[in-house]
């Protein structure tokens, strides 16, 4: 498989934009120029201990720093992607993550097969357990078993995507001859991309229920040793790790003159992450919101990259 660029959408803004606007643009600039995936983020509220974001034991990462306060503008992510995919014609899109334990599994599945079906198979659903405790508390879900209602929750989604009649008996949720149609387009149901560090939970996690693994915490600056501890977690679990796609990041470089974007020496690191492993290969530019500008930068982008990657 080719190595796959893809790149983040600002779903959310310190405050009021007055318009979203550009989402649309962006999309539709990444779309034509043929970026692989666009990726958006996810959280449904805040509390206000947003400096627990820096706190790894907590499922945050080493001096992280939230880019709002707790009265920032988050649009839900899979409503976006539900519009964009309207808009779009070829470009997959993700959520990098979605809090998938704060949603009702049963609802859950049905949304995620709909946009699915509505956009042709071009869906992709990255989860993980999140680190902020008010925003399962006021879920009224119990903070400290979020992992656990995570895995409920996956369990649930695919029983009822991979079978025409699904049974269930699981923590809080128990059912028998449940029909939910239309199941997604995708062999399997919508790909789940399972983000966590090199922990039991998150590995047997990605070993069942994974299509790809998003790293988190230590393993994203150590990208090759990190593929190699996975690999070999969830092969622990019967799992074959060939099998599972991998997000490295790209870091950009910027030119000391100028401190614009300095193309070839970001791409220079993309021989030694696919060399490492890594399928898809997420860049965090800031794009220009205006659509032609966008699709002018993006292009070039993509080209600098296939080449590298090639």
């Amino acid at each position: 498989m080719q190595p796959q660029l893809s790149t983040g959408l600002r779903s959310f803004t310190p405050e009021d934009p007055g318009s979203w606007q550009h989402l649309i643009d962006v999309a539709r600039a990444a779309d034509e120029a043929g970026v692989d995936r666009l990726v958006v983020s996810d959280h449904v509220a805040f509390g206000e201990q947003l400096e627990d974001y820096a706190r790894p034991e907590l499922g945050g990462t080493e001096g992280g720093v939230q880019p709002t306060s707790p009265d920032g503008y988050w649009l839900d992510p899979l409503t976006v992607i539900a519009h964009l995919t309207s808009v779009t014609t070829r470009v997959r899109f993700g959520t990098n993550i979605l809090l998938a334990a704060l949603r009702r599994p049963l609802v859950l599945a049905k949304v995620a097969a709909t946009i699915d079906v509505l956009s042709g198979g071009r869906l992709d659903i990255g989860v993980g357990i999140g680190w902020q405790r008010a925003e399962y508390e006021a879920a009224g879900l119990p903070y400290r078993r979020r992992g656990r209602l995570l895995d409920h929750t996956l369990e649930v989604c695919q029983a009822l995507w991979r079978n025409r009649v699904a049974d269930y008996d699981g923590e809080g949720v128990t059912f028998s001859n449940i029909h939910q149609m239309p199941k997604p387009v995708q062999p399997g149901g919508v790909p789940i991309w399972v983000s966590g560090t090199i922990n039991p939970g998150a590995m047997r996690r990605l070993a069942v229920h994974g299509s790809g693994w998003i790293p988190w915490g230590p393993e994203v600056n150590d990208i090759a040793g990190g593929i190699e501890r996975m690999r070999e977690a969830v092969a622990g679990y019967g799992r074959d790790p060939s099998e599972i796609e991998i997000v490295g990041r790209l870091r950009r470089i910027v030119r000391d003159d100028n401190g614009e974007l300095d193309l070839e020496a970001t791409m220079a690191a993309v021989p030694d992450l696919v060399a490492a492993g890594v399928t898809d290969v997420r860049a965090g530019f800031p794009i220009c919101e205006e659509r032609e500008a966008a699709t002018e930068q993006l292009s070039a982008i993509v080209e600098a990259f296939r080449a590298a990657a090639s």
